[in-house]
């Protein structure tokens, strides 16, 4: 061990929020060791902004909850944690660890309980990664390094601490962590970590809960490196046992993705995970859409259903919670109804919640070669940056030209009609026959025309003779000044 003084590693406390110094002071000034550990000295090391601060120390759990009192929770049975509130921040709290007395492990060799408290040196090496592993007491001055974990940060080397073999048994997730920091940092993987990285060792990840590993497959899209590791889960066989029905492979429209939200992560905007697992899933979830349309479904319920089944089938590897399957399903249903809409409803689905998360993947799509999207991502693009009087103009538009298309579409089945029809000769003569417009309305020239042909037809025929009534009877003139118009009697 090392003992490095905090200014020569580039620390201070300057750079760190007073929600962690008030967690160190409290448990120091109730007699305990407190010191801060894992990401956070690191990231600070690399002259990065660290995401969150994790405290450690000789007080156990009970003991940490009798220190902050209400401010703290205890989670966690496998490995039992302390989660202290201070202010709007939360610190998590662990006990020093030492190796258990009785190993309790699966038949995989994953450790099932580990709550057994040790000191320092026994805490140390129980961690996974050596840039994990160096201890910072702000309030010494101090930084404690047992493995020369500085040495790895300055060659950007990614080590593990003891077997790579063992501690990955002992808890699968850490081949995703791998993973996970060397997109990150962009650091090196150690020569005897890719000698066991194999695709026989990721099969350890199907008995990790599906609910930890959908957590971990957040982190991996929330990290702002997206774009780098994907190929990585791709390379170390880890993709299969991520994501159940996904091809390994990364198309256009899911490269596209990823640069986009990592994009959005540098500049500080809020992403949901979600959106991520909408896109991944889509190809999935259209073969389903065209599995129940070849059955006879109606699309509403095809499209129902498919979801229903392609995030279910996911289920067995990463359970998604039942908030982000809402979310998902409505991205999906918002391309049918952004697609086509009707002209007097695109003021009202331009407010809708799950607007701006449909449009942006209507135009990824778009942008990525899609040709289903008809060119109404960048319609629905160009229509958000106009004012209110060229919205009206440009939802004029949009009706005339859906007009015309509907026109047009008819226009080309009316040709095969016009064919069959020449080529089969009518059951009624053209002079006989009446359109559906002169029969809407009554036509009293024609109604003459038709009794004067239907009597000479009945005359000649022999049934009306000369002196039927009907042909004696005359038109008779009418005086109307005679006629008193007005209420009857």
């Amino acid at each position: 061990m090392q003992t490095l003084r905090a200014s020569k590693c580039g620390l201070s406390t300057t750079q760190l929020p007073s929600s962690i110094l008030d967690v160190i002071d409290s448990l120091n000034k109730a007699g305990y060791e407190a010191y801060i550990v894992g990401g956070g000295v690191r990231d600070l090391m690399l002259g990065l902004t660290p995401k969150d601060f994790d405290a450690v120390t000789n007080a156990t759990p009970s003991q940490i909850k009798e220190v902050f009192g209400r401010r703290c929770r205890i989670i966690g049975r496998r490995f039992e944690l302390a989660h202290v509130y201070s202010g709007r921040e939360l610190i998590e709290v662990a006990t020093f660890r030492a190796p258990p007395k009785k190993a309790v492990t699966s038949a995989a060799g994953m450790i099932l309980r580990d709550n057994n408290w040790g000191t320092i040196e026994q805490d140390f090496a129980r961690r996974d990664f050596s840039i994990n592993a160096m201890y910072y007491q702000p309030r010494k001055g101090i930084v404690l390094d047992f493995c020369n974990a500085v040495d790895d940060i300055k060659t950007k080397t990614l080590r593990l601490l003891g077997d790579p073999q063992l501690r990955f048994e002992e808890d699968p997730v850490r081949m995703l962590r791998t993973l996970r920091f060397a997109a990150k940092l962009n650091f090196n993987i150690a020569p005897e970590i890719l000698e066991v990285f194999s695709a026989e060792l990721t099969m350890l990840l199907r008995d990790v809960s599906p609910h930890r590993l959908y957590d971990e497959s957040q982190k991996l899209f929330t990290m702002g490196h997206l774009q780098r590791v994907m190929p990585m889960l791709i390379e170390f066989g880890i993709w299969k046992q991520l994501f159940a029905e996904i091809p390994p492979q990364i198309s256009d429209f899911i490269e596209r993705a990823a640069s986009n939200t990592d994009q959005r992560i540098q500049i500080g905007k809020t992403i949901n995970p979600a959106f991520f697992y909408a896109v991944l899933l889509w190809k999935p979830f259209l073969e389903r859409c065209e599995f129940y349309a070849a059955k006879g479904m109606v699309a509403a319920e095809a499209r129902a259903q498919a979801g229903l089944d392609v995030l279910k089938r996911q289920a067995t590897r990463t359970i998604i919670p039942r908030f982000a399957e809402t979310f998902i399903r409505e991205v999906w249903e918002m391309q049918t109804r952004l697609l086509n809409p009707k002209p007097q409803q695109i003021e009202a689905l331009s407010g809708h919640a799950r607007f701006r998360a449909g449009f942006d993947f209507m135009l990824l799509r778009e942008k990525s070669g899609d040709e289903t999207t008809q060119g109404m991502g960048t319609w629905w693009e160009t229509y958000q940056n106009m004012s209110l009087d060229e919205r009206e103009r440009a939802i004029g538009q949009y009706n005339r030209q859906r007009n015309k298309s509907r026109r047009k579409t008819a226009s080309v089945e009316e040709p095969a009609e016009t064919q069959s029809s020449a080529r089969i000769e009518p059951l009624v003569k053209e002079s006989e026959s009446r359109s559906r417009r002169s029969r809407s309305k009554p036509n009293n020239t024609g109604f003459e025309a038709r009794k004067v042909a239907s009597i000479e037809s009945q005359t000649a025929s022999g049934d009306i003779h000369a002196d039927h009534p009907i042909l004696k009877r005359k038109r008779v003139q009418r005086d109307l000044k005679k006629v008193v118009f007005g209420p009857t009697q």
